[in-house]
């Protein structure tokens, strides 16, 4: 079963990369210029706690 959304995204992504060749770290420059572009419309967590869970045995 195909998704429309991720074709849509893929197609985007194939056309951005074949834009810089398949330069990785143009690709990367671009995307962190436009995510700067961005200013408070990018939203960032902080990582969160891993709560410990109940202590299991260990095996010898």
């Amino acid at each position: 079963m195909r998704d429309p959304f991720v074709d849509e995204v893929r197609k985007f992504r194939m056309e951005h990369t074949k834009q810089f060749h398949g330069n990785l770290h143009q690709i990367c420059e671009d995307l962190r210029q436009f995510e700067s572009s961005l200013g408070d419309r990018v939203v960032v967590l902080q990582p969160r706690k891993i709560q410990p869970t109940k202590k299991s045995k260990r095996l010898p």
